[in-house]
């Protein structure tokens, strides 16, 4: 993801390198002949995976340079990587400070209390 927020911002509205990140998972493959590490007749478990996906804007130009940024950077010789066009919802860019809807405006247990760390933030 640092090396792909080189090529664009990952931007939405007010906020930069905007990404979902699923829990890890197992990944399931068998390497076929001409694979890198040869051909192998069991089915591999690679716990620990994740998927990553996040929104570019409408630009070829950007699309391609993100794609081979991750072949560059990604472990994998042929990393999965799905491009679909989407619409998608954005904010109306208006003063929400007083609705209670909205999640800066309540005092659920994410927010830090004074003097608390940010435990349930991740950071790269």
């Amino acid at each position: 993801m640092g090396e792909v927020v080189k090529v664009t911002p990952l931007a939405m509205g007010s906020y930069d390198s905007n990404a979902w990140q699923s829990e890890p998972g197992i990944e399931r493959y068998r390497p076929l002949e001409g694979a890198a590490a040869g051909p192998e007749t069991e089915v591999r478990k690679r716990p620990g995976t994740v998927e990553v996906s996040f929104e570019l804007p409408d630009d070829r130009q950007i699309v391609e340079q993100v794609v081979e940024t991750i072949f560059q950077a990604h472990s994998y010789p042929k990393p999965v990587i799905r491009i679909r066009t989407v619409l998608t919802s954005r904010s109306k860019g208006l003063d929400d400070s007083a609705n209670p809807n909205r999640w800066w405006n309540t005092t659920g247990d994410w927010k830090k209390k004074a003097g608390q760390s940010g435990t349930d933030i991740v950071r790269e």
